[in-house]
């Protein structure tokens, strides 16, 4: 070798093509209204007595029925909790700092999903509700894959959809459910923190980046070029 010093170079990285989000606690501040859904539900189902939302929420991210098993709680309780979810959904405000994130990925030419644990009728009637559904490519429930979260389907069904590679895409979810089925599918995964008050479940959960607030993930996800 002659002259000057050698460097090591850093193999390219993958082009990011796009962005899977979970929809509660990532695009959405919808706590409060789950958490009394969640307690009409219970009251009508099994009675008087506090609702356990604590332990419910624990497991956000899974498809409700499969909360209520591992919770050894009636399904019956879907029923008034997706109706009282549909009434109280002009309540559910959108964080702050999305609205900007999702027009700037677009812009840099993008395509966007939601991948969630809520059923994909009530995701898309929700998202169009606060406005946010022209946003996105696709909105997948987890009544419409075989395996809902934790399982990878989800995020793979997103990726078939859009017609990427797992390298190509980012998930951003708040929830160990979140970031397992990214795992599973060989996608980054991205912890969204600005709505947890608690962020050790998540980052035991080991996802590849962390987010402090949603506009964090721009740096991850620069334009897509000849757009």
């Amino acid at each position: 070798m002659t002259g000057g010093t050698a460097t090591a170079t850093q193999p390219p990285q993958p082009v990011r093509h796009a962005v899977i989000f979970d929809l509660d606690g990532v695009l959405v501040d919808s706590f409060a209204v789950m958490y009394e859904a969640f307690a009409i539900a219970y009251k009508e189902v099994v009675g008087d007595g506090p609702a356990p939302f604590d332990e419910y929420r624990r497991h956000l991210g899974r498809y409700f029925p499969d909360i209520m098993r591992i919770m050894g709680l009636p399904l019956e309780m879907e029923e008034p909790f997706v109706r009282e979810s549909y009434r109280l959904a002009s309540q559910v405000p959108v964080f702050d700092g999305i609205v900007e994130l999702l027009t700037t990925l677009r812009v840099r030419g993008l395509r966007l999903a939601v991948a969630t644990g809520k059923s994909g009728q009530r995701a898309r009637s929700l998202l169009d509700q606060l406005g946010l559904l022209p946003f996105f490519d696709h909105v997948i429930g987890s009544d419409e894959v075989a395996r809902p979260k934790p399982a990878p389907d989800i995020v793979e069904h997103a990726l078939d959809l859009m017609g990427f590679l797992p390298e190509q895409a980012i998930m951003v979810g708040d929830a160990p459910t979140d970031i397992a089925s990214a795992h599973g599918a060989g996608v980054t995964s991205a912890g969204a923190l600005w709505a947890l008050s608690e962020a050790e479940e998540l980052l035991a959960a080991e996802p590849a980046v962390v987010l402090a607030r949603p506009t964090d993930l721009l740096a991850l996800c620069p334009s897509v070029p000849g757009n």
